[in-house]
C-alpha cells in the first residue's frame, strides 16, 4: 500500500486546487512491487495540519472526519464532528438555492458549491465564512467541504459601503441608499405579506440656504447642513417612536433632504411629520458662534405601493416641492392629482403648439364692437381658439401665456394678423354698401421684441388690400405703460403708418396717467371689473345697488381719455342698464355678450347692415 497524491501530477485530475486549498491525498491499495521514491506525506498529517478548515463529507452528508482548523473555526473538537449533518454545521438548509446546490454536489450532479453564511460561534461572537464543496475522486465517494473565515473582509467591505452609501456631510443615507430603499419598499414581496401596503414620502429642500452658503462660505453652509440633518433624525425618531419602523432620513443633494416612510397609515401621518419637520427647522441653528435662520419647502406624496414606482413617486414629490415653492415657501403642499393632470396638461400643449401651427389646427372667432350711441357694429376684436384633436376646443387663456413663454407667440400672432385682415377685406367687399368695419388684434410684447412687427404689418395690409385705419392693434395696459426703446418706435411707426393702437385691460393698476400724452395710443379699452359695477338692474329692487364711486371714477376716466383724444371701448358689457350708464356718462363702444358672444365670420357677415346689435341679436 502506499500514498498517491489527488492534485500536482499526472495521475489524476486536481480538483482540490481550484478551491485555493492545501493538497488533498486519497488512500489507494497497490498490490504490486515498486521502486519508486518515497511516498509524500501521508494524507492524514496534511489534513490535519492544513490551515484551511476542511471536511470529508460521505455522499448521504455526513462529517467523516474534520481538520483541527475546521474544530477551532467552529469552537469543538475534531472528534465530535466526525458524524455531524454537515449541512447543520454551516447552515446550509437556511437558503433553498443553496441547499438544493449543496445536494446536487453530493451527488455527483454539480461540480461546485460556494457561499456565504453566517455563523454562530459557541463563544457568542458571530463570523462570517466562504463555504466551498467540491467532489473528490469518484472512487472516495465523497466531497470535501472547505471553510474559510472572512470576517476581516466582510468588515472592510461593510465599512467601504457604509462611506459608499453615506453622506460625508450630515452622515445620512445617500442618493444610492436611499433609491437602493426606496426600490426595496416598492418590490411586491415587501408589502404584500405584511404591512399597510402604502408609502410615503416627505420631499424638501431648504429656503434662503443658498444665500447664506454664497455669503458665508461652504465650511458654514456644510456644519448648518449637519445640524439640518440631526434636527431631521430627531423628527423621524419621534414618527416612528410608536410605529413598526423608523421613518429613513436621506440627503439627496446640495440642500435636498428626503424622509421615506414605509407602510405610511395614510396622509394625516405624512401630515404630521411634516408639520414637524417645518417647526423644527424653523427654529434658529447656532453654527460658528452666528444665528442662522432657514426654512423649509416639503411635497408630500402618499399612496399605495401597488402600482407605483421609484420614478413616479420621485416624479410626483418633485412636482409637489415645486408648488410648495411658488405657493409662498416655508410649507408643505400634498400632491394633488387634479393638480398634476393640469400640469401634464400644460406640458403636452406646450409640446404641440409649433405643429398646430403648421397642421392649422387654430381658427379666428369675432366679438363685436358696437357704437353706444347708434347701436351699430363699428367693429371686431379677433379672438383664437385651438381646436385640438386631444384637449377640444381651448380659449386663449390656455395657450397663449405658454407660447408667449417659448416664442412660439411670434409665428401664431403673424398667422393671426394676416387671417384677421384678409376676413375683414372680405367683409369690406362682400357688403360695398355698408360702412367698412375695423379689426382689432391683440399683439403681445413678445412680437414687437422678436420680430419685427412693423413689417409685417405693412406686408400683411399690403397682401390682404386692407386700409390702414381698418387695423386695430390691441396691447395691454401693463406692456404699453413700460415701453421704451424698441417697443415704442414701433408703436409710434405704426400709428404713422395709420394703424390704430388700443390699451387692453385699461385701469388694472399700471396706469401712468401723465405718460398716456406721450404715446401713440388712439383707444382705451376699459378692463371688465369697472363696468361689472353697472351690472345691477334698476327695475330689480331686490338686487344690491351699486357703489356711486364706481360710476364717478369710470366718468372721470372717459372725460380725461376724451381731452387727451382718446375713444374708449367698455367691455363686458352684459345688460341693458350698464350699456345705459355708460351710454349717459359718454363711454363710445360697447363689447360685451350683451351684444354678441364671440362667432364665426359668417354671422358676422350677418350683423353688417342690422340697424341695432342689442340685446344679443348677435348671439349664437
Amino acid at each position: 500500500m502506499r500514498e498517491r497524491a489527488v492534485s500536482g501530477t499526472s495521475e489524476g485530475p486536481a480538483p482540490a486546487a481550484d478551491l485555493d486549498r492545501p493538497v488533498v491525498t486519497e488512500s489507494e491499495i497497490d498490490t504490486s512491487p515498486r521502486t519508486e521514491p518515497p511516498a509524500r506525506p501521508p494524507y492524514r498529517s496534511v489534513f490535519a495540519a492544513a490551515p484551511l478548515a476542511m471536511a470529508v463529507v460521505d455522499r448521504e452528508g455526513m462529517v467523516v472526519s474534520a481538520n483541527d482548523a475546521l474544530a477551532e473555526l467552529l469552537g469543538s473538537a475534531p472528534d465530535e464532528l466526525a458524524g455531524a449533518v454537515a449541512a447543520d454545521l454551516v447552515d446550509l438548509t437556511s437558503d433553498a438555492r443553496s441547499w438544493h446546490a449543496y445536494r446536487e454536489v453530493l451527488r455527483g450532479r454539480q461540480s461546485r458549491l460556494r457561499c456565504t453564511r453566517r455563523l454562530k460561534h459557541p463563544d457568542g461572537h458571530s463570523l462570517w465564512v466562504q463555504v466551498t464543496v467540491a467532489p473528490l475522486p469518484a472512487e472516495d465517494r465523497a466531497v470535501l467541504l472547505s471553510i474559510a473565515d472572512i470576517s476581516s473582509r466582510r468588515e472592510l467591505q461593510g465599512r467601504l459601503r457604509h462611506l459608499q452609501m453615506h453622506d460625508p456631510v450630515t452622515r445620512l443615507p445617500n442618493r444610492t441608499l436611499f433609491f437602493e430603499r426606496l426600490s426595496a419598499a416598492l418590490e411586491a414581496e415587501s408589502y404584500e405579506q405584511s404591512g399597510t401596503g402604502r408609502i410615503g414620502l416627505c420631499y424638501l429642500d431648504l429656503d434662503g440656504f443658498k444665500a447664506i452658503n454664497d455669503t458665508l462660505g461652504h465650511r458654514v453652509g456644510d456644519r448648518l447642513l449637519a445640524a439640518v440633518a440631526e434636527r431631521l433624525t430627531r423628527c423621524a425618531e419621534e414618527a416612528g417612536h410608536s410605529r413598526p419602523s423608523i421613518p429613513l432620513v436621506a440627503r439627496l443633494g446640495g440642500d435636498e433632504f428626503a424622509l421615506l416612510v414605509e407602510d405610511s397609515t395614510g396622509t394625516e401621518q405624512l401630515a404630521e411629520l411634516a408639520e414637524s419637520v417645518l417647526e423644527a427647522v424653523q427654529d434658529p441653528f447656532d453654527i460658528s458662534g452666528q444665528r442662522l435662520s432657514v426654512s423649509a419647502s416639503i411635497g408630500v406624496v402618499e399612496r399605495h405601493a401597488a402600482g407605483t414606482t421609484p420614478t413616479a413617486l420621485m416624479q410626483a414629490a418633485d412636482t409637489t416641492l415645486y408648488w410648495a415653492k411658488a405657493d409662498g415657501k416655508s410649507r408643505w403642499t400634498l400632491f394633488d392629482p387634479e393638480r398634476n393632470a393640469h400640469r401634464m396638461t400644460r406640458q403636452a400643449l406646450a409640446s404641440t403648439l409649433r405643429p398646430a401651427i403648421d397642421r392649422g389646427e387654430f381658427r379666428l372667432e369675432y366679438q363685436p364692437l358696437v357704437g353706444m350711441e347708434d347701436d351699430r357694429l363699428h367693429g371686431v376684436e379677433a379672438l383664437i381658439r385651438w381646436n385640438h384633436p386631444q384637449f377640444g376646443v381651448l380659449t386663449p387663456n390656455r395657450f397663449i401665456g405658454l407660447a408667449e413663454e417659448d416664442g412660439s407667440i411670434v409665428p401664431l400672432g403673424r398667422w393671426v394678423l394676416r387671417t384677421a385682415c384678409g376676413q375683414a377685406r372680405r367683409w369690406q367687399l362682400d357688403h360695398p354698401g355698408e360702412p367698412p368695419i375695423f379689426v382689432s388684434v391683440n399683439v403681445a410684447v413678445r412680437q414687437v421684441w422678436d420680430s419685427d412687427l412693423v413689417a409685417d404689418v405693412a406686408e400683411t395690409l399690403a397682401e390682404t388690400g386692407l386700409a390702414p385705419h381698418l387695423l386695430q392693434l390691441e396691447l395691454t395696459e401693463s406692456a404699453v405703460m413700460g415701453s421704451a426703446g424698441r417697443p415704442l418706435q414701433a408703436l409710434k411707426a405704426l400709428s404713422d403708418m395709420g394703424v390704430r393702437i388700443a390699451i387692453d385691460d385699461f385701469g388694472t393698476g399700471y396706469s401712468n396717467l401723465a405718460y398716456l400724452s406721450r404715446l401713440p395710443v388712439s383707444v382705451l379699452k376699459l378692463d371688465g371689473t369697472f363696468v361689472r359695477g353697472f351690472q345691477y338692474d334698476d327695475r330689480d329692487s331686490t338686487a344690491t345697488r351699486p357703489n356711486p364711486a364706481d360710476e364717478v371714477v369710470v366718468e372721470a376716466m372717459i372725460q380725461l381719455a376724451h381731452r387727451l383724444g382718446l375713444t374708449v371701448t367698455a367691455e363686458c358689457v352684459e345688460t341693458s342698464a350698464q350699456a345705459t350708464r355708460l351710454r349717459r356718462i359718454g363711454c363710445d363702444t360697447g363689447q360685451g355678450w350683451l351684444y354678441s358672444r364671440p362667432v364665426p365670420p359668417d354671422r358676422i357677415s350677418e350683423l353688417l347692415g342690422t340697424p341695432g346689435v342689442q340685446a344679443g341679436v348677435g348671439n349664437p
